[in-house]
């Protein structure tokens, strides 16, 4: 599932909208008291954009939107393919001028899918729910536990925000006025409790969001998400693969998918897109970090969770099409097919590829939780050219790393700005998103910047400079234990690097 954090706060989980600040990834600490990568820096003072060579990165997502205003000039296309419906290139895909997507076919396009949990319940919920629980394998009573709890959990969710929403309305109905402020709300006077609490929530949450109807759209886009939730991802019954046509018991199968790298909802990986290498000096839009860098669009990714069939196929395709960086802005709980993509993760390594992926928006420790993919191959060992980040704020403070952010001593590499940040999306649109999946562009940026100044480094030392590079955070911060509960750490007990990447620093580096 694409790693994007919808952030809830409250008891009736209300969305909140915080300080406006872009560009903040790209600042310097010092200068600009936020905790940025010191792109800008880098830029004034060491990097000279005449000597950059283009590199070529692959962001593996849900779709990338290649005609968006900040992205165009910089979308791969690929120099021995037409669009013909021909395989002008014969590397088994027909018309990847872009890219390709893995979660098309004939027909369209994936959309929506099921959790991967969802599908393993779905597989094996006929032969054991009618047993008696003593003849079930504990496994399986272990994921039956985790799918009930993750669909109890949103049930109760969409139905808190629904009945909180119809009670704003009343209000606001009473209000007498379609958009109303929090003057208001401030003299509407309550008619009982319920009103009163209502009332106490708006004057507290347009503190925040002074604008009426951006924050009603964001409680709808709440319900969506867990009605998204209870339609699509934790439907059994739901089963959208036939789209694509392929025979999903092939693990190893290739030649299926189609051209369309952006698909029906290519927000998320425009978004990502952006961070990376959005044009800096064409005065519109953003500034990526990368300043020469091809977006190449591989399309894995639906609305729900990916599969492990397509994940290493589009390793793959990046490795084989001359991606020098990998993003991977997504993850999952369970991966039942996980040795088809360390085979895909091994070829990519034997190419000198860079993958770069976020570490999740579950506010746990990888150390003793699952996120897949990741760089720990079945059997032993590991990928060495391997970046596993996690997300971090503005504020040199305790709470410096996101609440949402997983983290782990010995799993996780860097951490990167991944709170509020602003970046392209589908349409010739600008948005603020967080997640690990803003952080995860951000290292890949920053990698490519790298290889495009030095390009006779190696994956393995272009990760090793990042890791070495990095601004070291000497104050204890704020994590969830593993009962959702706050507790103060050494940001050495959070990551391997112990540190924020930077890029003034990495590129002091590499001059070396």
């Amino acid at each position: 599932m694409k790693h994007f954090i919808i952030l809830l706060i409250g008891l009736v989980s209300v969305f909140c909208i915080y300080a406006q600040n872009p560009n903040w990834q790209n600042k310097d600490l010092q200068t600009d008291t936020v905790f940025g990568i010191s792109t800008e820096k880098a830029y004034s003072t060491i990097i000279n954009p005449k000597k950059a060579k283009s590199v070529l990165v692959a962001v593996i997502d849900g779709g990338v939107d290649t005609a968006h205003e900040d992205l165009k000039s910089i979308i791969w296309v690929n120099p021995h393919e037409v669009y013909n419906g021909k395989d002008d290139d014969h590397n088994g895909y027909a018309d990847d001028v872009h890219g390709w997507d893995f979660i098309g076919g004939p027909g369209g396009d994936i959309h929506y899918e099921t959790l991967e949990l969802t599908r393993l319940i779905r597989k094996e919920h006929a032969m054991y729910d009618s047993l008696p629980e003593s003849q079930i394998p504990e496994q399986y009573l272990k994921m039956k536990k985790d799918y009930d709890k993750q669909l109890a959990r949103a049930k109760a969710t969409e139905d808190r925000i629904t009945k909180f929403r119809d009670m704003v309305d009343s209000l606001v109905q009473k209000i007498g006025k379609e958009n109303p402020t929090r003057e208001d709300f401030q003299n509407y006077q309550p008619v009982n409790d319920g009103e009163k609490n209502v009332k106490f929530m708006m004057l507290n949450q347009l503190q925040h969001t002074p604008d009426y109807s951006a924050f009603k759209k964001q409680m709808a886009d709440g319900i969506d998400h867990f009605k998204t939730l209870l339609d699509y991802h934790l439907s059994l019954s739901y089963d959208p693969r036939s789209i694509v046509g392929d025979d999903i018991r092939d693990s190893v199968q290739r030649d299926y998918g189609n051209d369309d790298v952006t698909g029906p909802d290519a927000n998320h990986g425009t978004h990502v897109s952006g961070i990376i290498g959005a044009v800096r000096d064409n005065n519109i839009g953003i500034k990526g970090i990368a300043d020469k860098v091809e977006i190449m669009a591989v399309r894995v990714v639906p609305d729900g969770d990916e599969r492990d069939k397509d994940v290493a196929n589009g390793i793959r395709y990046a490795a084989d099409n001359g991606a020098r960086v990998i993003n991977m802005s997504f993850g999952k709980a369970y991966s039942p097919n996980k040795s088809v993509v360390d085979d895909a993760v091994k070829y990519a390594m034997s190419k000198d590829v860079l993958i770069v992926h976020a570490a999740g928006n579950d506010g746990e420790n990888l150390d003793s939780s699952n996120n897949f993919p990741n760089r720990r191959y079945i059997g032993g060992g590991e990928a060495g050219a391997w970046i596993e980040v996690g997300a971090s704020g503005e504020k040199n403070d305790s709470n410096l790393i996101a609440s949402f952010s997983n983290y782990g001593k010995t799993t996780v590499d860097v951490f990167a700005p991944g709170v509020r940040i602003y970046s392209s999306t589908q349409g010739n649109h600008y948005e603020y998103y967080s997640g690990t999946s803003m952080a995860s562009p951000v290292v890949a940026g920053l990698a490519a910047l790298i290889r495009e100044y030095y390009p006779k480094l190696t994956a393995v030392q272009v990760k090793d400079i990042i890791m070495r590079s990095v601004v070291k955070v000497d104050h204890p911060v704020y994590v969830k234990d593993g009962y959702g509960k706050k507790k103060l750490v050494s940001f050495s007990d959070v990551c391997i690097s112990g540190g924020i990447v930077n890029a003034y620093n990495a590129l002091q580096l590499a001059k070396q």
